[in-house]
């Protein structure tokens, strides 16, 4: 990420979105407002701060941690439950 970060106030950041992404996509990352701000970077500063976060999808982390090895009862298949496939 680049040394250069501009604070913007919100009213300018909407009148110079054009600029604004430019500026982004070159490098120079935007900060917008003072209270509660916001942060404009490019795509591709983006995906490389998640990637060194070690960021995992949802999918890999559930399979991750999913619990291994409990021993669990499977209820009876005669329970007399109605098959709801079946024509009546």
């Amino acid at each position: 990420m680049s040394e250069h970060v501009s604070i913007w106030s919100v009213p300018d950041a909407k009148a110079k979105l054009s600029e604004l992404l430019r500026r982004a996509r070159k490098g120079e990352s935007q900060v917008i407002g003072t209270q509660d701000p916001c942060v404009v970077l490019s795509m591709a500063e983006f995906n490389e701060l998640r990637r060194k976060a070690g960021e995992v999808h949802l999918g890999h982390w559930l399979v991750e941690n999913t619990p291994r090895g409990l021993d669990f009862e499977v209820p009876e298949r005669s329970s007399g439950r109605r098959n709801l496939f079946e024509a009546d």
